[in-house]
């Protein structure tokens, strides 16, 4: 099984690199399946802290829910996608600048108010914007809402830098395509 390895070493990302795009990231994608193996892949905001992503969604059991009950073992995706670019004569020698990062991991529901109101405390830090005039650390709904925690146990990242404009076509010609 190739989980967790990078066959692209050359566009493979240091462990730095890979949390800090976990940290800025905006949105995740979580892809969980059923009791069956079908998938199932959600995007939602995150928060990542210390090796973890907390997420949430509504205490009503949807299909993400019922998939986490039922296998915990959760992939989660996210990329930041950059400049489209042409490197090469052809019109398929097209590429994209980007980072991606994605983990492996089992999910765990937290029930506790006190790890729903850390997640919010979290979650609003990062998403919020400070100078909104609102009181800080209050949460009426916490019991309407599931915090879920993927504890990360592999994780790997790609990247694809967009070249220096002196290394873009047509001053450099990267054409990958037969020449005809």
């Amino acid at each position: 099984m190739s989980r967790g390895l990078v066959r692209r070493k050359d566009k493979e990302m240091a462990q730095a690199e890979l949390e800090e795009i976990l940290r800025a990231g905006f949105v995740g994608h979580f892809a969980t399946a059923d009791r069956e193996g079908f998938p199932y892949v959600v995007p939602n905001l995150y928060v990542y802290e210390a090796g973890q992503i907390l997420c949430h969604n509504t205490k009503l059991q949807g299909h993400f829910r019922q998939n986490v009950e039922a296998n915990p073992q959760v992939c989660f995706e996210v990329t930041e996608i950059g400049q489209v670019f042409p490197y090469g004569a052809s019109e398929c020698d097209t590429s994209t600048s980007y980072r991606s990062v994605i983990c492996y991991g089992k999910m765990q529901i937290l029930e506790q108010a006190t790890d729903k109101q850390r997640f919010f405390d979290l979650f609003m830090a990062k998403y919020a914007n400070p100078d909104w005039d609102r009181p800080k650390s209050v949460y009426p709904r916490l019991e309407q809402v599931t915090v879920y925690r993927l504890h990360i146990e592999q994780m790997t990242g790609k990247k694809n830098p967009l070249p220096a404009f002196g290394q873009q076509w047509t001053a450099v010609n990267n054409t990958l395509s037969p020449r005809t």
